[in-house]
């Protein structure tokens, strides 16, 4: 993945002509995409009759990712917040392929909202880059102090919301 966002230099072994193992650089260009091809000029199999050789083909397959997902030239991401960012907004700080961005999550965003940062997804040389969605995931915190644990208690004393009712 981030190969095809960077671009850059990759080695890779194939059966070569003869059927022994050779090694190819390849320049990858910033922006390929699943399936593309990258295309090797000469590095084919041998012209019959003595003539050049051909060109060598390679088509382009992007590894998962732990943190990213790629769809076509977007690109999806999970930020996880705290309640209290999700309910009130914040500034937050997202991890993208091209460094960090700043994201303010609005006020009162569930689980699952979807935020997208328009062209942070992998470039385009023929065109506009995609774009980075960013799903929000509300982070609890595991162990609460003992006044965390009373502010939790007056905010459900307080609060008028119930979640499960049909809206």
């Amino acid at each position: 993945m981030e190969d095809a966002y960077h671009g850059g230099r990759r080695t890779v072994t194939l059966p070569g002509p003869t059927g022994r193992p050779r090694q190819y650089t390849v320049d990858v260009p910033a922006g390929v995409a699943e399936g593309q091809r990258i295309r090797l000029a000469g590095q084919g199999a041998p012209g019959s009759d003595g003539g050049p050789s051909g060109d060598l083909y390679l088509v382009v397959h992007l590894s998962p990712h732990p943190r990213y997902k790629v769809h076509g030239r977007d690109i999806m991401v999970e930020l996880p917040v705290a309640p209290w960012e999700a309910a009130l907004g914040a500034p937050v700080q997202v991890q993208t392929p091209g460094g960090p961005v700043r994201l303010d999550v609005p006020p009162g965003s569930s689980s699952g909202r979807r935020l997208r940062l328009r062209d942070k997804g992998l470039p385009n040389p023929r065109g506009a880059a995609g774009d980075l969605y960013v799903k929000v995931r509300i982070v609890v915190p595991p162990n609460l102090s003992e006044r965390e644990r009373r502010l939790y208690a007056e905010l459900a004393a307080a609060s008028t919301t119930d979640p499960r009712s049909p809206a």
